[in-house]
């Protein structure tokens, strides 16, 4: 049929849809208000931990390549919506003495902190990364990774990685290992000086250090001067830039107290995990309290209060690079209810 010839509105549609075209003035989605904020959500560690115990019964390294326990989301569809927060997926994983994750890679970013043992070591790149608790370990997109397990009772640590983002930009890749060569890597001790730098070119957009441990972080944040809203807080950096450890995720270490910071909205996302002490944190219009290895979502959207009973310490995990990095981040502050 020509053009011409459609002399009524139900050919042109017809001819439309044959077309694969939508009028965008009839679309309902061309003027929709923005959906509300996702609320948060809290997984309690004296109700996970117990099933993380049980995960050792039904579970081996040797059989299922990690045994992981993914934090979902409730509004979690299914498989293929797998998130802790819309762009980050969280898990728990176990490791018990005497065993090994294989190595792997993929193109995903992920980060590891420390909840409970001692004795562990994840290889990065060959690079051996010792692991006690409060500790994070990167392993950067497409680095070889595995985990071996020297001490004695189980590891539990925290794995935060952006795989619902790379599933929906159709960039998630995976590799099994053996790693068919060994990268070349520089020892932390070439970085263990503030303000000084090995005279070598860095390639990637990761950190050259895999391991921060949690005492050399402690220390610079109880240096920290309080940010915007009232907490102190520590970035974790590459010391190659002075930027994020990794691209796309951003890590901090914030100190709160009894005061409740200012109010805090971003339209970036995040999962945060207490690290000492206990308190409570206004998301939205949910009030939560928590306590140590507790993990909770900071959706984006969502004016953000945090309070401590007494001083506590939050490790927060965030795609706010990944927003820097397309000229779209927004952050904003308010004023508190007193």
């Amino acid at each position: 049929m020509s053009v011409a010839k459609l002399d009524s509105n139900e050919q042109l549609r017809k001819a439309w849809k044959e077309a694969n075209l939508v009028p965008l003035w009839e679309s309902p989605t061309a003027h929709k208000p923005p959906a509300p904020p996702d609320p948060t959500y809290l997984w309690a560690w004296d109700r996970v931990r117990p099933l993380i115990g049980r995960a050792i019964d039904v579970a081996n390294p040797a059989a299922v390549e990690r045994r992981v326990l993914t934090l979902v989301n409730p509004k979690t569809r299914g498989p293929e919506d797998e998130a802790s927060v819309r762009t980050l997926a969280a898990a728990l994983q176990i490791l018990l003495p005497g065993e090994k994750a294989r190595p792997h890679r993929h193109s995903m970013n992920a980060i590891r902190f420390v909840l409970e043992g001692e004795g562990a070591v994840t290889l990065v790149d060959g690079k051996p990364c010792r692991m006690e608790y409060g500790d994070l370990i990167l392993t950067p997109g497409w680095c070889w990774h595995e985990h071996e397990h020297r001490g004695s009772g189980p590891m539990i640590w925290l794995d935060v990685l952006d795989v619902p983002l790379h599933l929906w930009l159709g960039t998630a890749e995976f590799q099994p290992g053996p790693m068919p060569e060994m990268p070349a890597t520089v020892p932390d001790e070439a970085f263990a000086i503030a303000n000084v730098m090995p005279d070598i070119t860095f390639a990637g957009t990761h950190s050259p250090v895999f391991r921060y441990p949690y005492a050399d972080v402690s220390q610079a944040l109880a240096a920290a001067p309080r940010a915007r809203d009232g907490a102190r807080r520590v970035r974790y950096v590459n010391p190659a830039t002075g930027g994020a450890a990794m691209s796309i995720m951003d890590m901090h270490l914030m100190e709160i107290d009894s005061e409740e910071t200012r109010p805090f909205r971003s339209n970036s996302n995040a999962v945060a995990c207490v690290v000492e002490g206990s308190g409570e944190s206004r998301i939205g219009g949910e009030t939560i309290r928590w306590r140590p290895r507790d993990i909770f979502t900071l959706p984006q959207g969502n004016w953000i209060t945090h309070r401590a009973f007494g001083t506590s310490r939050l490790f927060v995990t965030s795609d706010r690079d990944a927003f820097a990095r397309l000229g779209i981040l927004k952050d904003e502050y308010g004023n508190n209810a007193s």
